[in-house]
């Protein structure tokens, strides 16, 4: 590859998390190999802190996170950036999720993610099916944690900084008819949202995106975007696609990702894609 990056920026769903929702041994060795050529690697997810930490080992050294699709930015464990949804679209959100049969998750900043107990009957309804054949296998095993015990069920709404309502529909089409229902909410109120998929949208402040969080990372360390290269497979990748002046798509991405990339990996995320194509970049 001539390209020569000072700076990696990987996606976690779909990238470097395996169906298993876990980065490999492997995966963890190349990073820190990287980082030892003193390249910067930042991890971009639509997780909040802690479900990056669900799935990654607690000790994982890194230079850079950008949780919640931008909202909240981290040199190293250090928050360097935050932003919060409006208590009001939080609340209106809910309000439209409950009227719909939408599953939601609020992700607060700096807390366990909820949804009002008295959601839980239509919401464990959904999850209690069978999983659709077009739904992806980490998508449908996070909603079934989240039931069994990974999200709290509080009776009243709680008062605290939002990065992001998480929505789900096992059919796709309610989910499309959900998202146009956003875009309507959109006009009497300032928020962006983003999907990973066609079951999900994510709401978050207006204008922040994984590209936003790049840049303030970026800037920390006197980076340019032309200097970054990005490996992602979903939607919600896209700004940062655009971003980075070297964009890599998973072999198991969205054809829009493929559309955007530079290259396309070998292999898919249950395969180590990513493990493998910066090894092969390495030459190790």
């Amino acid at each position: 590859m001539a390209f020569q990056p000072k700076a990696i920026c990987l996606d976690m769903d779909g990238t470097i998390l395996n169906h298993d929702n876990t980065i490999t041994e492997h995966t963890l060795q190349v990073i820190q190999q990287l980082r030892q050529q003193g390249i910067r690697v930042f991890i971009v997810t639509g997780r909040s802190l802690k479900e990056v930490y669900d799935a990654a080992p607690a000790d994982i050294e890194l230079d850079g996170l950008v949780t919640s699709n931008g909202m909240i930015t981290y040199r190293g464990k250090d928050k360097i950036a935050e932003y919060e949804l409006s208590p009001r679209i939080v609340k209106d959100v809910i309000q439209l999720a409950q009227q719909d049969q939408i599953y939601y998750e609020v992700h607060p900043n700096n807390h366990h993610r909820w949804a009002l107990q008295a959601d839980y009957s239509y919401m464990e309804a959904m999850i209690a099916q069978e999983k659709p054949e077009d739904v992806g296998v980490h998508e449908w095993t996070d909603r079934v944690a989240a039931m069994d015990g990974d999200i709290l069920w509080p009776e009243t709404y709680q008062e605290q900084k939002a990065a992001k309502l998480y929505c789900f529909a096992s059919d796709h089409e309610q989910m499309q008819a959900w998202i146009a229902k956003l875009e309507q909410l959109k006009q009497d109120a300032d928020f962006t949202t983003s999907s990973s998929s066609p079951h999900n949208v994510e709401v978050m402040a207006a204008g922040i995106n994984k590209a936003t969080g790049i840049q303030i990372l970026l800037e920390h360390y006197q980076l340019r975007p032309e200097e970054a290269l990005a490996m992602g497979d979903s939607n919600n990748d896209i700004p940062m696609m655009k971003y980075v002046g070297y964009p890599v798509a998973m072999k198991n991405a969205t054809n829009e990702i493929k559309a955007l990339a530079e290259e396309i990996t070998a292999a898919d995320n249950d395969e180590e894609g990513a493990c493998q194509y910066l090894q092969k970049w390495l030459q190790i």
